[in-house]
């Protein structure tokens, strides 16, 4: 429902990427009782601009979109994933007069190639433009038209990552850019005077690691329309509320404290509106790895007895910034193995999780696979000086990122786990994206040692006394399958027996009847010799 009176209507929808797809919308009058024709939309990669809502002719915009090559106002696959988690690259002025739109040129940027295997007699070859560590990235314009002239546009030309648009009238808008290592953001304002826009800049730098918790979250003008407010680490490391003058660029903190802010809701001429951690949740773990306070959580079986010994199976992600540990009630397949098969289930949140300050999150800064991995570990031995835990019974799980320290666990050779499972892991960062993995290893020739020492491959003749199950999706967009492809391929040449699930054209999420299918696997430690 629109405004009481309207309702949108989405219909025939077809999944892309994690965030995109396409679909046929119309909003229906209730009151007047006729449908409405969207402003402005993309198709095939070109804008198109309704004059008028009434009438069903729409003004092309752009000419030049191209599947793989050149998109207008939707993203490629690398800003969708990892800048802008969403569909959309338009953005519109407060009062529809201007238009800003997003082009992403792919030309340059090296196709990754996937069989997509169907159900005909020849399996098709699915191409997507990804940039990998160290290669070329996606090259991106932005634009903004006058709406009353559409072919009046404007270029802003900018040298580095797109991160977002913020409207404050219809004659400013705020534009961020990251450098490609992104510890260097720049907030452009540009202003209208009638003519042509002219640009003021505010810079923010990290010196110990990258901008924001992932990317820099959004300004949110003032009511003067000439400062804002904006998420950025204090000088004590922790992410908080600053006001910040757009002439100066003085940030002024708003809120402080050793506690984050998480993001700001909303912001009216009376109040912030803001999500943080500021008030304290569960029990932690003190001061074990470092002089610090690092959380966990335990599900327990039910009737549990600190006399009696347990299987345990960590459940862990681990990835930058990432938060498993909530105070929150929950139910999931962790909770079924606590109750129904005797098994603790535990996560923990080590070095580089998130909104703790700077300290731990840019820990792991150009080190992937290091403190993460040993933290996780650390907290195994932790876990069994509790006295309730089955020393010959642990395991290990994860997904994605989690399957990738779930491996390099395993692959350390502690022997404290008798098995694990992967799910989509990465193998070697060298294979994954080039804005999440720069952001926190920078590039291959810049940090060589490190890609090496962070590849699970090298590990595999430490598989040899572990029980390794290794799942993938061979249509996983995200996370490909060579990631899988190369760690089977090192097992194998160190003569490793393991255990492989393939999930014929499923993606990164294993949806559908694949997703409910792997989930009794999870309960592998259950089967460890008692």
């Amino acid at each position: 429902n629109i405004n009481r009176c309207e309702t949108m209507f989405v219909f025939e929808t077809l999944q892309k990427w994690r965030h995109s797809y396409t679909a046929s919308y119309s909003i229906y009058d209730r009151e007047h009782l006729y449908l409405y024709i969207f402003q402005a939309f993309v198709y095939d990669y070109n804008i198109f601009l309704m004059v008028n809502a009434t009438d069903s002719g729409a003004v092309q915009l752009t000419t030049n979109g191209k599947k793989n090559e050149i998109l207008n106002g939707v993203p490629d696959w690398v800003y969708e994933e990892e800048v802008f988690a969403s569909n959309a690259a338009v953005w519109w002025s407060p009062t529809g007069k201007y238009l800003a739109y997003a082009e992403f040129n792919d030309t340059e940027v090296q196709k990754v190639e996937y069989t997509w295997f169907g159900s005909e007699q020849y399996p098709e070859t699915v191409a997507v433009p990804y940039p990998k560590a160290g290669s070329s990235l996606t090259k991106v314009k932005l634009y903004v038209l006058d709406t009353t002239s559409p072919f009046n546009r404007t270029r802003v030309k900018p040298p580095y990552i797109l991160c977002s648009v913020t409207w404050a009238t219809d004659g400013r808008v705020a534009v961020q850019w990251l450098t490609r290592k992104q510890n260097h953001l720049v907030v452009q304002i540009y202003d209208f005077d009638g003519n042509s826009w002219t640009e003021k800049q505010v810079s923010q730098t990290s010196k110990t690691g990258w901008i924001g918790h992932y990317m820099p979250l959004p300004i949110f003008f003032a009511e003067d329309d000439l400062s804002f407010y904006k998420v950025m680490s204090d000088a004590k490391g922790y992410k908080h509320i600053h006001h910040v003058k757009d002439v100066s660029g003085i940030a002024t903190p708003i809120t402080s404290g050793k506690w984050e802010v998480i993001y700001i809701s909303k912001l009216t001429n009376v109040a912030i509106y803001f999500v943080s951690n500021e008030y304290k949740g569960i029990p932690l773990i003190n001061h074990f790895l470092s002089p610090t306070d690092l959380w966990y959580e335990m599900m327990l079986p039910p009737n549990f007895k600190k006399t009696k010994k347990y299987p345990l199976l960590i459940d862990v992600y681990a990835g930058p910034c990432s938060q498993s540990v909530e105070y929150r009630f929950k139910l999931n397949w962790g909770t079924y193995l606590a109750s129904s098969h005797g098994i603790i289930v535990a996560s923990f949140d080590g070095r580089g999780s998130g909104y703790q300050g700077d300290d731990i999150l840019h820990a792991i800064y150009k080190r992937l696979g290091s403190f993460e991995v040993e933290d996780q570990i650390a907290a195994v031995r932790k876990f069994i000086d509790m006295g309730f835990i089955d020393k010959d019974r642990i395991a290990i799980w994860g997904w994605s990122y989690g399957g990738y320290v779930a491996s390099m666990a395993l692959g350390a050779g502690t022997g404290l786990f008798k098995c694990g499972m992967a799910v989509a892991p990465v193998a070697k960062w060298e294979y994954y994206d080039a804005v999440y993995t720069e952001r926190y290893m920078g590039t291959p020739s810049e940090n060589s040692e490190w890609y090496k020492n962070s590849s699970v491959t090298p590990r595999a003749k430490n598989f040899k006394t572990v029980d390794y199950l290794l799942v993938h999706g061979t249509a996983d967009d995200n996370v490909h399958f060579q990631q899988a492809a190369q760690i089977s391929k090192a097992l194998v040449d160190e003569q490793v027996g393991f255990e492989t699930m393939w999930y014929t054209d499923k993606n990164h999420n294993l949806g559908g009847p694949a997703h409910y299918h792997i989930h009794p696997h999870e309960s592998l430690s259950a089967e460890m010799p008692r």
